[in-house]
């Protein structure tokens, strides 16, 4: 066209990064570019494309050339097998074949042996040419071949053995493999089957090495012919897998992995073989334990569980059992404890099968489980175990299997790298140990007593004649004592978060703080934990005596459970590693979980637009949750909670004992080090009123969702009509909505989580209160009802709040007012004030009538309140006028609750004719226990007005209210655990007979007893009657023996101190945590407790009771500050009498005879004395309502010695003048 032009007629290539679209085809339907705005991210995008499209024009001609090589190389090995097909016929004799021809046909050519080994072998390489394991006629192929080489071989008992047989034999058998293995429509027939697996038994034996390394596909195969029963002849099947097992080689092991993982993970082999005595004689169970080991650690548990179900597990863990036992008869042991492999094996299944077995075994009625403190929550139907695995895996816990545990164990560490942790037999142990309590919760108490029963050599040697037995509580605690775990942590509390979080480096100035992730952390820590479930069981069973007996000595003579205490200073060291690891979880839980405070989380409501707030709240929540996934020692269910409930637990139970009886020095239990003591209660309070707040908040988010869905609607129900919501509103509604229900359950189930983690200090006191000082915890519980009482009143003045309650539209303040009869004062008080409920807590107003209904003269300015709780306790606990018996008094004349209360009202019931069950029946148990509960809040009452009474509860009462169950992380274990110490505060004598039985050097079936109790209940003043029950399900049918006396202790302290009086200790506690919050009672021991009730038992302080003392009257102090003579003569007179008179003058002035718990300052009212005239012989008297003294002028100090001493022991008060 331009013949001049002399340059390029290729155009440039356009390159656009502008951003700009210049092509007036962008908009067309087609086109490379986007009808949207062009943009540099478009530009970059359009070029990737291209560079993709232009790869892929490069890649399809090496592609098509490679498709072409594939088919030609397809069609010439079919070609070729045709060729090796038409050869094979002609040597086997048979006519070419065409496609019509049946299997009948074929199988009718006679199948004689052959010849010669050339003949044989020659066959035998064409056939594993062409030969097809989903070709029927190619299966008739390699039937004929096994038929005329079994038959050859049996000609020929050495076999072919030469080298050129191995391989062609070894495709032979994978043939074999694939042919029994491959799905297909119609089965093959019982006939080929025989033969392959026979063909299979004499391959394995020629060329076991070589086979060896395709074990899971052999064993495989061999399991699913004989559970499909394919075969005619199960013993065939046998006989080919021993085969492959039996021969010795280097690649023996590889073999047996192969069993155990494909052949052994099969369900109901003993349905096929009958009995799988052959298979344990035959094979070796060393090598079996060493192969199933190796897989198990090689394996993660996800690994495990994607690979193998869960029955197929149970299954593998059952034949496993069995062949040890087949062993160890076999080798004619008795009761061997299990070998190192053993252990870790069988501990490593039941880690994963905890759950299973736990349920599955339970299903099966024929299990005797024994009775358990540990409610288990109702399930749907679960399939039972089948017997042979059921059978298999109750031996695990047989007495005998468990109490011989540690028989062939030392207690000295092979080498001080055992002591530090290395893998260790003690560390396998415990494992074993842990995982069996995990499976079998409903039998832990009777494993722990086995596992105590136990005892492993004093030393190393264990064939000399002078070592002894060493107790199993001592044998763990010195392994757990030698570890890093416990030393460091001994050392410094902090060092917990590192033994818990080996993974987070730490730096404490300019010292790393050491690691010991590499030195084998989780066995060290299962070491512990086991040591901790066994003292335990011990503590429980264990009587002080023996207790502080404690001694690295040994003598024949003694107790099991006194050869089992530790030494009093292995008690110090253990307390102070406990107390260290125990604080550390409460005060570090977020840092242990992993959850740092500067850490950003993203929650829903960042994505629908929640506030700051709510998003700081799910943070909050996620430490708790954290704190229940993570495992400690890698041993399924040893969660940190869990851990941090058993440390409680061992912690508050050896505070007891020292509460008890003091065997470690006074200061031992305080961390007050690691708080700032001087902010300590301002922070605690802080954290009451946060953990309160929070409280409030969810309970007002739970009304405004139940008043938007219309009333009193549960949130419980919001998930039942998720489908039928799901359809209501477009696409961002139903995110919206489903959003908002996901955020009502987190906050539902996270809230008790969230109220732990926002509160460590709250937590330690109620968890483990002794780390504080007694009074510091005295002016918190004081800090906390003034808040309370402000929160609830808005001020701490009673007449305020009664003139608020009159002024106020919405005040009721006649439910607070009561007329009560001096005769019958609980009865009137539980008529007028039990439907207050919570409101007790308000200011109520008495006013006292005669029998005649004559109200008594007297303005309630806190002394009518006074002396009305005091005279309803007096009541109450005395059982005067009739009442019945709610609480009985032991030896020491101290109260716990009756009994036999619920079950003397259902005798009385009976009597009356009321039918059991009845609505009426029903409302009369019910009227008993509200009384408790009305008596629960009376005692309340007092604490809460700080108001003391005279009386005295059992310790093991005070004990349960104490021990109300912590705060969550440690609700079992810091709840109240019967024990055989408390017996003896509840019946002497059954404590005796129980601990003569425990030490008992006979055989105790002597004493003919039986897993059952006798409860004898009154009927009527004069006639009694026996209830019979049992301790555990057909308790009466098993006799109480020397190997399981220990149980019946611990069942029988549970019966009389938990069970029996279960309904009303829980209805008085109750009542007294409706005005006196759990946790605040959780801060105090049991003698503190009753320190609070009554007031301290301790000397009275004569200058600060009169530093306390108001005066009126003639007595006032005037201007000069100057005591009354009078005044002065009663002091001296008070402080010459004996601490036994003081205490009588205090009881007469007060009504009781100890001191408040911080000094007189707090006594309530104050005690206050004024003139009651100048009559010489007059004697004193006493208001013991507002605990006023009304003393006399007299004028001579003799005179009022006397006239006071003569009033105090003639217990006058109104009425003696």
């Amino acid at each position: 066209m331009f013949p001049s032009f002399t340059g390029s007629t290729r155009p440039k290539r356009q390159v656009n990064l502008s951003g700009r679209n210049n092509s007036p085809f962008a908009s067309l339907p087609g086109s490379r570019t986007s009808s949207s705005p062009q943009t540099a991210q478009n530009a970059l995008a359009q070029a990737q494309q291209e560079r993709i499209l232009r790869q892929q024009e490069r890649e399809r001609p090496p592609a098509a050339t490679r498709i072409q090589k594939t088919w030609r190389g397809h069609k010439g090995r079919k070609q070729a097998k045709v060729i090796w097909r038409q050869e094979w016929d002609y040597r086997e004799g048979w006519e070419p074949r065409e496609p019509s021809e049946t299997r009948t046909s074929l199988s009718q050519v006679a199948a004689p042996a052959y010849a010669s080994e050339d003949e044989c072998l020659g066959s035998l390489r064409l056939l594993v040419q062409f030969a097809s394991p989903r070709n029927e006629l190619d299966i008739q192929c390699l039937d004929r071949y096994t038929t005329r080489y079994l038959q050859s071989i049996q000609m020929r008992p050495s076999g072919y053995p030469a080298d050129i047989w191995t391989y062609p034999l070894l495709r032979l058998a994978k043939l074999s493999l694939a042919t029994l293995s491959a799905k297909r429509t119609s089965p093959l027939p019982t006939r080929t089957v025989d033969n392959l697996v026979a063909l299979l038994k004499a391959v394995a034996a020629a060329i076991p090495r070589q086979l060896a390394p395709y074990s899971y596909e052999y064993f495989r195969t061999l399991a699913e012919v004989g559970t499909d029963q394919q075969c005619s002849n199960p013993r065939s099947i046998e006989s080919a897998a021993l085969a492959l097992l039996q021969p010795i080689s280097d690649r023996t092991e590889k073999a047996y992995e192969g069993f155990a993982s494909e052949f052994l993970a099969t369900p109901g082999l003993p349905a096929v073989f009958g009995s799988l005595d052959r298979f344990g004689r035959g094979i070796e169970y060393r090598t079996l334990a060493a192969a199933l080991n190796r897989i198990l650690s090689r394996s993660s548990a996800d690994d495990i569980l994607q690979l193998k179900s869960r029955d197929d597990l149970l299954w593998l863990l059952a034949y496993f059992i069995y062949f040890r036992r087949l062993a160890d008869s076999d080798k004619q042991k008795s009761t061997d404890s299990p070998d190192v492999q053993y252990v870790k094996i069988v501990s490593r299944l039941i880690s994963f099968l905890a759950d299973d077995i736990g349920t599955r075994i339970e299903a099966s009625h024929e299990l005797p489980w024994s009775a358990s403190s540990i409610s288990t929550p109702a399930a749907s139907p679960v399939e039972p175990l089948p017997g042979f695995v059921r059978s298999e895996i109750l031996t695990l816990i047989y007495q005998e299997n468990v109490s011989s545990l540690l028989a062939n164990f030392d207690v000295v560490p092979a080498s001080s790298e055992d002591a530090l942790g290395r893998p260790s037999e003690a560390s396998a142990l415990a494992s074993y140990a842990l995982t069996l309590l995990r499976a079998f919760p409903r039998r832990g108490d009777e494993i722990r007593m086995w596992l105590f029963r136990g005892s492993t050599s004093r030393g190393p040697s264990q064939t000399t004649h002078a070592a002894k037995s060493l107790p199993a509580i001592k044998f763990f605690y010195q392994v757990a004592s030698k570890s890093r775990i416990y030393q460091l942590i001994s050392r410094d509390p902090r060092e917990t978060v590192n033994m818990l979080r080996p993974d987070k480096p730490q730096n404490r100035g300019n010292k790393p703080s050491y690691s010991i992730a590499d030195e084998s952390r989780d066995q060290q820590w299962r070491v512990i934990l086991l040591f901790l479930e066994l003292y335990t069981f011990v503590l429980k069973i264990m009587d002080d005596e023996e207790f502080l007996a404690g001694t690295s000595g040994y003598d024949d003579q003694w107790s099991w459970t006194r050869k089992s205490a530790l030494p009093l200073d292995q008690v110090k060291d253990l307390t102070i590693f406990l107390r260290n690891l125990s604080f550390s979880l409460y005060w570090n839980a977020s840092e242990i979980a992993g959850i740092e405070a500067a850490e950003v989380k993203t929650s829903l409501a960042e994505y629908f637009g929640g506030n700051k707030a709510a998003q700081n709240e799910y943070r909050q929540d996620e430490s708790p949750a954290k704190l229940e996934e993570m495992s400690v020692a890698g041993v399924s269910g040893m969660t940190l909670v869990y851990l941090k409930g058993m440390v409680t637990g061992v912690l508050r139970m050896v505070y007891e004992r020292d509460s008890r009886r003091k065997f470690l020095p006074r200061e031992h239990w305080l961390m007050t080090t690691y708080f700032e003591m001087d902010r300590f209660i301002s922070a605690v309070v802080e954290e009451e009123e946060h953990r309160h707040q929070i409280q409030e908040s969810y309970e007002s988010y739970e009304a405004d969702g139940k008043s938007q869905r219309g009333g009193d609607v549960d949130m419980d129900d919001d998930d039942e009509d998720d489908d039928g919501v799901a359809l209501i509103g477009n696409s961002h509604a139903q995110q919206v909505r489903r959003a908002e229900r996901l955020k009502r359950q987190q906050r539902k189930t996270s809230r008790k989580k969230q109220l732990e983690s926002v509160a460590p200090r709250l937590e330690i006191l109620q968890n483990m209160p002794f780390f504080i000082p007694f009074a510091t915890r005295v002016q918190i519980f004081r800090q906390f009802v003034a808040l309370d009482q402000h929160r609830r009143r808005g001020t701490s003045d009673p007449d305020v709040w009664r003139f608020a309650q009159m002024n106020s539209a919405a005040g009721d303040i006649s439910r607070h007012r009561a007329k009560v009869r001096r005769e019958h004062i609980f009865e009137d008080a539980y008529t007028q004030f039990y439907d207050l409920g919570e409101g007790l807590k308000e200011p109520i107003q008495i006013r006292f009538v005669d029998k005649f209904d004559t109200i008594e003269e007297g303005i309630d300015g806190g002394g009518v309140t006074k002396e009305f709780l005091t005279s309803v306790t007096n009541e109450a606990f005395g059982a005067i006028n009739g009442m019945e018996t709610l609480f009985i008094e032991n030896d020491q004349h101290l109260l716990y609750p009756n009994p036999s209360a619920v079950e003397e009202r259902k005798a009385t019931l009976q009597q009356a004719m009321y039918k059991e069950g009845s609505l009426d029946w029903n409302e009369n148990i019910r009227d008993l226990l509200r009384r408790y509960e009305f008596l629960g809040r009376i005692i309340g009452k007092c604490l809460y007005e700080g108001i003391l009474v005279d009386i005295q509860f059992a310790p093991f009462f005070l004990l349960k209210w104490a021990l109300t169950g912590g705060s969550g992380s440690a609700s079992k274990e810091s709840g109240y655990r019967a024990n055989l110490n408390d017996l003896r505060d509840l019946d002497e004598a059954l404590y005796q007979g129980l601990l003569q039985l425990k030490n008992y050097p006979g055989d105790v079936e002597d004493f003919s007893l039986n897993f059952a109790v006798t409860d004898t209940i009154r009927t009527s003043p004069t006639e009694t009657k026996q209830i019979t029950r049992e301790l555990r399900p057909s308790g009466a049918s098993i006799s109480v023996t020397n190997e399981n006396r220990l149980v019946y202790i611990s069942y029988m302290a549970r019966h009389r101190l938990q069970i029996q009086p279960h309904l009303q200790t829980s209805a008085f506690l109750r009542g007294l945590g409706t005005i006196i919050s759990p946790s605040w009672l959780s801060m105090f021991n049991q003698s503190e407790l009753q320190t609070f009730v009554g007031g301290a038992s301790s000397e009275i302080s004569v200058s600060d009771l009169r530093a306390n003392t108001q005066y009126g009257g003639l007595y006032a102090i005037g201007d000069d500050g100057a005591e009354h003579p009078c005044v002065q003569m009663f002091w001296e007179v008070l402080q010459s009498l004996e601490d036994s008179d003081r205490k009588k003058v205090l009881k007469f002035v007060t009504s009781t005879p100890r001191a408040p718990l911080l000094g007189f300052g707090n006594l309530n009212p104050k005690f206050s004395i004024r003139d009651s005239g100048s009559d010489q012989t007059r004697l004193p008297s006493t208001s013991t309502c507002v605990n006023l003294l009304k003393l006399p002028v007299y004028r001579e100090e003799k005179v009022l010695r006397e006239r006071l001493l003569y009033s105090v022991n003639a217990g006058a008060g109104f009425n003696l003048s």
